[in-house]
């Protein structure tokens, strides 16, 4: 019985910290908590695998080296790094047809911003 109950809470844990990884791994260009969200589902998944924990730490450490990184660089980098950001974001809602929907729903006659994709 208690190895049911142990399989049972490692398969949940799996499950739920999959979903909230996948989660954030799809938030993570777009403005607000998405590599919290990514660090969130590991932890989750930590609490039952191993290899959770350790990339947990690995990408902590990554996104550090990361923001240290960043700072010190002169605004031109940061404002690059920026507009990157937003570019990234604008093609991945363009791709999701984000500014198709808009257009449909608001009977705009912009074609162009129906996705290619769909």
């Amino acid at each position: 019985m208690q190895s049911i109950k142990k399989n049972t809470k490692k398969i949940f844990v799996g499950i739920s910290g999959g979903i909230v990884l996948l989660v954030g791994i799809i938030a993570i260009p777009y403005p607000g908590p998405g590599w919290l969200i990514v660090f969130a589902g590991l932890a989750i998944l930590s609490t039952e695998f191993e290899w959770a924990g350790r990339l947990l730490k690995y990408g902590r450490d990554k996104y550090d080296g990361w923001t240290r990184w960043l700072k010190a660089q002169p605004p031109a980098i940061r404002i690059g790094v920026l507009i990157l950001t937003g570019v990234v974001i604008v093609v991945t809602l363009w791709l999701l047809n984000g500014f198709g929907l808009i257009n449909k729903v608001l009977h705009l006659p912009f074609n162009w911003l129906e996705s290619p994709l769909f």
